[in-house]
């Protein structure tokens, strides 16, 4: 039987295909992931709509397919596999999970040897239950079948305290072997083709400021252990998103997305930021939606949940679209300054380097020790001179300079 690749989201008529989940011979279950496959930069899993056999796979790696084609055969639970359709195997039965077992058990086919039956989850759902310490056998999926999924691990993680929030690792970047060739596909392709577009229609110009960021420092360091006590994880980050959006509101101006074709820069009234996060695949930018009317605690919420859900591959397409600005940091790596490529069609882009003290005088002309963070500004000169980078860069540093007011509603801000 014939498996056609089914409607994915509204407007999405072609994908390509990252990888196989599934090779001839497996068995599924409905509701199975088949295949990953990656549009818009948001990578996403097809899932079975069948019981039965995989006896054909029809679509290469790398390659584009249109919803509707046909990318793979199976014969149904109940009809009998050719033995060809059989991979040849050696060596010891591998270990099951439970689709595969529950597949054999109603096709009355004997099974020999000792079986461990697993929970079925994907394997970022395992890697992530591995790095937090969550047995998944404990826990009730919430998918297809009993499936587990990223959801259901995070209720079981309630933190108590600044200790009880751990330091997730870096993604592992791949950093490439000698002496190899490699096709960019996937990810790193739709990256690329991203930026070039970006830089051959951008004229982009960069704008570098230092703000002092004493108070904020002192601030965070204040509340790091009341967020953790629920559950949220606080960096600068949120306290940035924050500033943006009111400067934005300041300077409306770059609040833009600009039509190339039409020539047209149109000016919006909502604040939706992204925020670029490096994943073991390459930088993604999901968007924190209404930064505006949210408060800095719900930002920081909204930036750990998007940003796991990226470095696991399991961002949403709406969550990465419809933004009108972007910051993206390299300071928990390292650097100062930077020149970022705006992403396309907004008009701005901020830059965070790391928070360094230096010695710097005050108004009465002392010296004084001081947290300092370089802001690079990259802008779309086609419709932002250098005086309204400038004026925006302004607002920016006197928002993240007046922190607690970022703390409250904006109505007393």
């Amino acid at each position: 039987m014939d498996f056609e690749l089914p409607p994915l989201g509204e407007g999405l008529i072609e994908v390509e295909l990252v990888r196989w989940l599934v090779k001839p011979g497996d068995r599924v279950e409905r509701g199975q992931p088949l295949m990953e496959v990656l549009s818009d930069k948001a990578t996403m899993e097809v899932p079975s709509a069948f019981a039965g056999q995989i006896t054909h796979t029809l679509a290469e790696t790398g390659s584009k397919i249109k919803v509707g084609h046909i990318v793979m055969q199976y014969a149904d639970a109940n009809e009998a596999v050719p033995a060809a359709a059989h991979p040849a195997s050696t060596g010891p039965k591998p270990v099951m999970v439970r689709g595969e077992l529950s597949g054999l058990l109603r096709s009355n086919a004997p099974v020999n040897g000792t079986v461990a039956v697993l929970p079925v989850a994907a394997p970022s759902v395992r890697h992530l239950a591995r790095k937090l310490g969550v047995e998944l056998s404990r826990i009730r999926g919430s998918g297809p079948g009993g499936r587990v999924l990223l959801d259901d691990l995070t209720q079981h993680l309630k933190p108590t305290s600044a200790d009880a929030v751990k330091k997730t690792d870096a993604p592992k970047v791949d950093y490439g072997t000698p002496g190899t060739r490699t096709k960019l596909l996937g990810l790193r392709r739709k990256i690329a083709e991203h930026m070039v577009e970006a830089k051959r229609a951008i004229p982009h110009y960069t704008y570098v400021d230092e703000c002092d960021l004493t108070d904020l420092v002192r601030l965070r360091m204040q509340l790091k252990e009341t967020f953790a006590r629920v559950g949220v994880k606080l960096t600068y980050l949120p306290f940035v998103v924050k500033a943006v959006a009111r400067a934005l509101k300041q300077i409306p101006v770059v609040n833009a997305t600009f039509d190339e074709a039409g020539q047209e820069l149109t000016l919006h009234d909502t604040y939706h930021i992204g925020v670029a996060v490096a994943t073991p695949n390459g930088l993604i930018v999901p968007v924190v939606k209404d930064a505006d009317k949210k408060d800095v605690a719900a930002i920081a919420a909204d930036i750990e949940r998007l940003s796991q859900e990226a470095r696991t591959g399991k961002s949403k397409l709406e969550d990465l679209k419809g933004g009108s600005f972007t910051v993206t940091s390299v300071g928990n790596i390292g650097g100062l300054i930077s020149t970022p490529i705006i992403n396309s069609p907004e008009v701005g882009i901020l830059g965070l380097g790391k928070v360094v003290k230096r010695p710097v005088y005050d108004a009465a002309g002392h010296i004084r020790p001081a947290d300092l963070l370089y802001l690079s500004f990259s802008f779309d000169h086609r419709v932002l001179d250098g005086a309204i980078g400038a004026a925006f860069g302004n607002a920016v540093i006197a928002q993240l300079q007046n922190p607690g007011a970022l703390l409250l509603p904006e109505r007393f801000a």
